[in-house]
């Protein structure tokens, strides 16, 4: 009897427990405040990963040293000679990239009499697409401009000139030379798939005077190259781009996931509110009168759950919060969780272990989520061995009870 009385009051006043809590749903919606904020510029942003946009460089052409280039009778003669390139790099966006270039070749200059030497050197280019950062980045643009500025190292060695000046600590002319030139040139490249490069590059490269192993006149010898050849893109072009504005519109999205939420949640609470207010309960004298001789008493508060499952859905949780705040409220009482399951859909130990995961999944909200004291929380599986509602279905519930 004291058992069917509870299990009737938790019913009866879970319809106006849960009309209270749309109520206070509405009030929280139209107590929020707005806060605006500057709107970031729209613009893609790009970048690439540590992996993405290398490359590697195969290439030849000539070279011409400006260095003491002068005939007996004072003419000056400059010699062409043949170049050879290697290099690799990356680019870290389609604007800005970096490369370590290789090149070797002999040089050709008269000093009096015909002289030559080899020049090996490697640069440091830092690299510029002009037309990405003007044009907008495409990355199957046919031709481009890529200005480029670079440091590096030479050493010049078979040094075979007659005026050679350049003394070892022996008193000795030394036949090689180390310099530290600096560079800068432009690239014209052009598209022919999306892992394959043409290109032609023009390098004006300055070096001290001893970059030939002579070391008079004018202070600073000068080379000039130009090569052609291909570039290898390891994976292509595959440059990642980010926008703010696409972020803004995800977030907006999202916000209207939550209000049509919080709509379905409002409406679900009325209609719950509207189906207990059609129970059937005693008149409420009688309730008063004998509430006061059952124990342990009911808490007005029920959470439900679909056929055959133990999940707490969105639209109960909030009746799980209201029973944490309950028991906030008041720090001495201790709760007892009451786990039921509907009968004809398995066996009683069954439906007694689903009643006991419906309780847990409970007592874990309550303690994990909410910080409740477990040890003010205890379990009672009562399965669907007692039935709170006639209509069968109504009771896959879990219902409350102070101690």
């Amino acid at each position: 009897m004291r058992t069917k009385l509870l299990l009737t009051m938790t019913a009866c006043g879970g319809a106006l427990f849960t009309a209270n809590q749309a109520n206070a749903q509405d009030a929280v919606a139209v107590e929020e405040s707005l806060t605006v904020i500057e709107a970031p510029t729209c613009k893609d942003n790009y970048y690439s990963t540590k992996h993405d946009n290398w490359f590697i460089q195969l290439g030849a052409g000539i070279q011409s040293p400006f260095v003491e280039n002068y005939l007996p009778q004072g003419d000056a003669k400059h010699h062409i000679t043949a170049t050879y390139n290697l290099g690799f790099g990356k680019w870290f966006s389609p604007y800005i990239g970096w490369r370590l270039g290789l090149n070797y070749g002999s040089i050709h200059f008269d000093d009096g009499a015909f002289s030559k030497a080899k020049v090996a050197n490697a640069n440091f280019d830092i690299m510029w697409d002009m037309f990405n950062s003007f044009g907008g980045v495409n990355s199957k643009r046919v031709f481009s401009i890529v200005p480029f500025v670079g440091v590096g190292g030479a050493y010049t060695f078979d040094i075979n000139t007659p005026y050679a000046n350049i003394e070892r600590r022996g008193g000795t002319i030394k036949d090689n030379s180390w310099t530290i030139p600096v560079s800068t040139g432009l690239q014209f490249r052009f598209r022919l798939s999306q892992y394959v490069n043409f290109f032609l590059e023009g390098r004006a490269m300055w070096a001290g005077d001893n970059f030939n192993g002579v070391a008079y006149g004018d202070p600073v010898d000068f080379n000039i190259s130009a090569i052609g050849g291909f570039t290898f893109k390891i994976g292509g072009d595959s440059f990642k781009s980010y926008n703010p504005c696409n972020d803004l519109a995800m977030i907006a999205g999202l916000n209207d996931q939550i209000n049509d939420l919080r709509g379905e949640l409002a409406a679900t609470a009325t209609a719950l509110a509207a189906a207990e207010a059609q129970l059937p309960c005693p008149p409420q004298q009688v309730i008063v009168e004998q509430v006061e001789q059952v124990q342990p008493q009911a808490v007005l508060s029920t959470v439900r759950f679909t056929l055959n499952s133990a999940r707490i859905s969105n639209e109960e949780m909030v009746n799980v919060y209201n029973i944490a705040e309950y028991l906030k409220a008041n720090p001495d009482y201790k709760l007892e969780i009451k786990g039921y399951a509907d009968k004809g859909t398995g066996t009683s130990a069954y439906n007694l272990k689903l009643s006991e995961r419906r309780a847990k999944a409970v007592y874990d909200t309550l303690t994990k989520t909410y910080g409740i004291d477990p040890s003010r929380l205890t379990i009672s599986p009562e399965g669907s061995t007692t039935q709170i509602y006639d209509t069968n279905s109504w009771n896959r519930i879990v219902v409350f009870a102070t101690k």
